[in-house]
């Protein structure tokens, strides 16, 4: 059986309604989009707690987790940005081992060899 994505779009609507009202206009933009992915979610997470909130909560990092596309979204911010991996961590609130790691999971191999390396 596979498993589906959670509907984002109903949670945060809700969430947004019920206890963001306030906040529904800066996020209506996100919230119209036909598919909404993980990288939409952080930017909603953003606007709805505000950066100072989101600073505060350390303990929440170890329990994210990124899909492919939203990893490769990430490092596209990176190369589009200018942004080192330093930069590039303390932006989206992430470390700097997981940026380099990402990085060298999805880099494209540039050169490939015609004889064996021994």
């Amino acid at each position: 059986m596979k498993m589906t994505a959670p509907d984002y779009r109903k949670i945060y609507e809700d969430m947004i309604r019920m206890k963001y009202p306030d906040k529904e206009t800066l996020c209506r933009s996100i919230l119209e989009k036909k598919n909404i992915d993980l990288f939409d979610v952080i930017r909603l997470n953003a606007i709805i707690t505000g950066k100072n909130a989101q600073e505060k909560i350390q303990g929440d990092q170890k329990l994210k987790s990124y899909d492919k596309d939203t990893i490769l979204q990430i490092l596209d911010y990176q190369k589009k940005h200018g942004m080192n991996n330093t930069a590039l961590a303390s932006h989206f609130k992430l470390s700097r081992n997981t940026v380099a790691k990402w990085r060298k999971l999805f880099s494209p191999i540039d050169t490939v060899l015609d004889e064996p390396f021994y």
